[in-house]
């Protein structure tokens, strides 16, 4: 890309290795096959309105960390790429709710958060450039009134109380056959919006908010995904895929399931260190014990050994013990740790590409960067700031004259990889009884 929506990409600080070089130029080799292969998988299980994915690129692997179904941070994807996200909301819209032209948006609860905000006001934006009228729903109980909020960047949202009527839902007057959710329902689901006309389609479905969702179910199926992509590739599919356990019947504060945290840490670390040995790997291993629902960064700790685990403080033990919205953390997933070689700027700050996809269709992406983060921490917590990510058109555009990890190349792999963590929602999507959205 070029011109004054130029961005530049970090600097990949470890060379890739063998097996993920090979992959790369396999997907290179491989592009009209891999395209055609998503063709079926998309005609077979639809993908979902829209999803965004972290991922993490080791040198020696890359995969997904983190799917969000409601994504935000559309006020981070570059500007020059908003034409695509109009096209991919429009052909989305006439698969999900061909008769829709008008939406309600219902936002997070949490209004004072003016970067959210910003997020929701581009969505509207995108939405009403795709041609459709918009209005924005709030869902706070104690809601009576209208609210207008001026927003850093000089727009303003329209914030309405949702009212129910009969089976629908709608904001003074304006029911229209189409809701999108972009709050992700880890309070709980609303009973404002279950039981509705079937003819109001609720994309994406109740059923997917963290009051039922398990980020294990998803890595369950995106471990079926990529077994079934390696196979075409003929790859190891451990290059793509995090190794992941779980561990249900948790409390932090009574420190109760300790042990078979421990176990399970110490389990999925040797595990890692087998495919470290396998691959001549110098790194040591690490695990990543996250809420197995939730989000926003919450409910988080880096392990190293299962020492780590027994040695949690009580302020450790109470971050531990919620995520977002005060969900109470029961369960917990063991995810493989993956390391971030990728640095930005003169500081070498880590960072982490995030894919935001419309549909089926990549639509840009960001840098998660954090300065005060090592190679082997999450990078979704205080401190982290964003940096465009100019990917939209090489994302589908790699070039087999340059090297495999080249700007277009490695965009290309970063738009495959996310679109295996997609296909994987969208089997959710399914699984949920949703409509395809």
């Amino acid at each position: 890309m070029t011109g004054a929506h130029a961005s530049p990409v970090p600097n990949l600080t470890i060379a890739p290795s063998g097996p993920l070089l090979a992959f790369e130029s396999h997907l290179l080799q491989q592009q009209p096959a891999i395209e055609s292969w998503f063709r079926q998988q998309w005609q077979q299980t639809p993908a979902p309105f829209y999803a965004s994915v972290d991922l993490r690129n080791a040198g020696f692997k890359v995969a997904p960390v983190d799917t969000n179904l409601f994504p935000a941070g559309f006020n981070n994807l570059n500007p020059a790429f908003l034409p695509l996200c109009i096209l991919a909301v429009q052909s989305a819209i006439e698969r999900v709710c061909p008769t829709a032209n008008q939406i309600l948006l219902i936002p997070e609860s949490h209004t004072r958060n003016l970067h959210y905000l910003e997020s929701v006001a581009t969505l509207r934006d995108i939405l009403y450039k795709a041609g459709f009228q918009v209005r924005i729903g709030a869902l706070q109980v104690d809601g009576t009134t209208a609210q207008d909020l001026a927003l850093p960047s000089g727009r303003k949202l329209h914030l309405e109380p949702l009212q129910r009527h009969d089976n629908r839902v709608g904001v003074d007057g304006f029911i229209p056959c189409m809701i999108l959710l972009n709050n992700d329902l880890a309070a709980g689901q609303p009973a404002i919006l279950e039981d509705l006309d079937p003819r109001q389609t609720v994309i994406p479905p109740l059923a997917l908010g963290w009051s039922h969702r398990l980020k294990s179910d998803h890595f369950d199926l995106y471990r079926q995904v990529t077994a079934e992509f390696a196979a075409l590739l003929d790859i190891d599919p451990w290059l793509i895929t995090p190794l992941f356990l779980r561990c249900g019947q948790i409390d932090f504060m009574k420190r109760e399931g300790e042990q078979c945290l421990a176990d399970n840490v110490a389990t999925l670390l040797a595990n890692i260190q087998k495919k470290y040995d396998e691959y001549q790997l110098p790194h040591k291993p690490f695990v990543v014990i996250k809420a197995d629902a939730g989000s926003y960064g919450m409910g988080v700790m880096t392990a190293r050994s299962p020492d780590d685990v027994y040695g949690l403080n009580r302020k450790q033990r109470t971050s531990m013990s919620t995520s977002k919205s005060g969900l109470a953390t029961r369960s917990v997933m063991i995810q493989e740790g993956v390391y971030t070689f990728e640095t930005w700027g003169h500081e070498q700050a880590v960072t982490e590409p995030v894919v935001y996809m419309i549909d089926h269709f990549v639509v840009g992406g960001f840098y998660r960067v954090h300065t005060r983060r090592g190679a082997d921490e999450n990078l979704n917590a205080p401190g982290m700031h964003f940096e465009p990510l100019a990917f939209a058109d090489s994302c589908t555009s790699p070039d087999n004259t340059l090297t495999p990890d080249a700007r277009p190349n490695r965009f290309y792999a970063y738009g495959v990889i996310a679109r295996l963590a997609l296909l994987a929602a969208a089997r959710e999507v399914h699984g949920a009884g949703g409509r395809a959205a």
